[in-house]
């Protein structure tokens, strides 16, 4: 578990690794982003997409899962305060195996609260191939270390 004063500008961290199955791509499709490029293999050959893509949606929930389980632990928990970006360069496909890098930009320390502060954070989901597929910038609320 990580406090507010270890981290840094310049620290990066991993997660594991998480592969996408069709099955995937298309039960989180049919509940939240119901459409034909993301359902149904054969309709996608004829959209934008040129074959099954997961959601964007999918794809930043399945980036959640993966720091969950990775080496960013700040104390607390993953809060998220917000975005700054969000990107999706290329799609998801069915087979693909994710992982994220997570790089801290900047810390600072809250002024009105002092128990807590705030991380900026670029985490680039990543493929198989080392092509992004995801990248966020994004606040996160951390715990400052408690005082003695």
């Amino acid at each position: 578990m990580l406090y507010l004063e270890d981290f840094a500008p310049g620290q990066t961290y991993g997660s594991g690794r998480l592969t996408v199955t069709e099955a995937d791509v298309i039960r989180f499709a049919k509940e939240f982003d119901p459409q034909p490029f993301h359902l149904d293999a054969e309709a996608a050959k004829d959209t934008l997409f040129r074959g099954l893509a997961a959601s964007g949606w999918h794809t930043a929930a399945m980036t959640m899962k993966l720091l969950q389980g990775g080496e960013l632990t700040p104390a607390g928990g993953i809060i998220g305060a917000g975005f700054e970006e969000l990107s999706w360069p290329r799609p998801v496909r069915p087979g693909d195996v994710l992982r994220v890098h997570s790089e801290i930009l900047e810390v600072r320390a809250s002024q009105s609260r002092p128990t807590q502060g705030v991380i900026k954070v670029r985490g680039t989901t990543i493929n198989q191939d080392d092509k992004p597929v995801q990248v966020f910038v994004g606040h996160l609320i951390v715990q400052a270390r408690p005082s003695a």
